[in-house]
């Protein structure tokens, strides 16, 4: 399928945040911004892996998933995880310290779209940011295990004294049934899922089982590698992405996109996220389902 993609001029002035222009196609703006994004240096930082059953729940703190968009501030700059600056206002960022911090900038439970717009844009609006909060859940490089870290994001939060600046409320599982039970209230309240993270994990770059999410329906990113053709009433368009997955395995997604995303669907080497109920043998996702276009943060 060799055509231009061009997607709604509002939703790529959203998410690319003043890279796209009117005129330019989609795939030329995510050209654009991952290129920006390779040039960037991306901060070491911690990535969670799936939770999965028989894993020791106690062990962990839990914490609710924010759909928001991370951010690494590294004591001078606020940057997203692939080190590009976010452009905050001055007020928001001279209120910060001096450390090293990881957390989520985050609106409020089934925001994300709203909050991708106010932060992607290069010349902040203040009367917007206002409304953005800063959530930690790390601080990274610090020594200590993450109980000790919570403790001492707590102690930072307080000597700031701004109520945009706040710490992941971390909270005990005492068994596999109230952890289940936590998922399903959060869900419940619109909540997008819970995050585990081992007490006494010291700080370390990477995934690990340090560091776990639990999702209702769990999800992942992968690249776009080739368009494959559809029959029957998708002639002419997109039939389904053929996709790698983060451990080099290939599978075709097709289900969960409108018609207008067949008719312009996401370009050769964009990273999506897609849904899935469980994994076969060899690890590849079933009954995976496309969710949203992933551009480089």
């Amino acid at each position: 399928m060799h055509r231009e993609h061009r997607a709604s001029p509002l939703l790529v002035a959203l998410m690319l945040g003043g890279v796209w222009a009117p005129g330019v196609s989609f795939a030329v703006a995510l050209e654009a911004v991952a290129t920006q994004a390779s040039v960037a240096s991306a901060p070491a930082l911690m990535h969670a892996k799936l939770w999965h059953p028989g894993i020791d729940t106690t062990a962990y703190l839990v914490s609710e998933k924010l759909d928001g968009v991370r951010a690494f501030w590294d004591g001078q700059t606020l940057r997203f995880r692939s080190g590009l600056p976010i452009a905050a206002p001055g007020w928001f960022t001279a209120a910060l310290p001096k450390t090293a911090l990881d957390g989520e900038l985050w609106l409020a439970r089934g925001q994300f779209d709203a909050l991708s717009g106010i932060v992607r844009r290069q010349q902040p609006v203040d009367a917007d940011w206002r409304k953005v909060h800063y959530m930690l859940f790390d601080l990274p490089g610090a020594s200590g295990s993450f109980s000790e870290r919570v403790q001492r994001m707590s102690a930072l939060v307080d000597e700031v004294k701004q109520p945009w600046l706040q710490s992941v409320v971390q909270q005990r599982a005492r068994s596999a049934a109230e952890l289940q039970a936590l998922l399903n209230q959060t869900v419940k309240d619109d909540g997008e899922g819970l995050v585990l993270h081992r007490a006494n994990a010291l700080w370390s770059p990477g995934r690990s089982d340090a560091l776990l999410k639990l999702k209702p329906v769990p999800d992942e990113d992968g690249r776009v590698v080739a368009h494959l053709a559809g029959k029957g009433r998708y002639t002419g368009r997109l039939g389904a992405l053929l996709m790698e997955m983060p451990d080099g395995q290939r599978f075709a997604l097709g289900t969960g996109f409108t018609d207008a995303q067949r008719a312009d669907p996401p370009p050769v080497g964009a990273v999506v996220t897609y849904r899935f109920r469980n994994r076969t043998l060899k690890g590849l996702p079933r009954f995976a389902s496309f969710l949203r276009v992933r551009l480089p943060e």
